[in-house]
């Protein structure tokens, strides 16, 4: 699996995501974490495991605590690789909705 494939099955995940909402721009501890998500710490712990394995998240010890912040780098990347992806498709389903463009109306059904 690509580190890509990993990144998307982890954010399929809806806490995980609130998580990385919570986690953005602040320094959260485990507990933060838990209440911000309104799940149990060890769960909080759990989820933030499989984020930290996936390299969506850094951790840094201040004493007994660990605090987490996501990691934007990581999380940059993977939006590019998106847009590139859907980006094209995007562009050329539209060419095809939109269709040829003949500048004039509708032919009538004759009957």
């Amino acid at each position: 699996m690509s580190d890509s494939e990993a990144c998307l099955r982890t954010l399929a995940h809806p806490v995980r995501r609130r998580i990385l909402d919570l986690l953005w721009d602040t320094e959260r501890a485990s507990t933060e974490v838990a209440q911000g998500c309104g799940i149990s710490r060890p769960a909080a712990s759990q989820q933030l495991k499989v984020l930290l394995n996936a390299d969506l998240v850094t951790v840094r010890i201040r004493g007994t605590q660990r605090l987490y912040l996501a990691r934007l780098d990581k999380l940059a990347e993977l939006r590019e690789l998106l847009e590139n992806f859907w980006g094209e498709r995007l562009s050329a389903l539209q060419a095809a909705a939109e269709g040829p463009s003949d500048g004039g109306a509708p032919a009538e059904d004759e009957h």
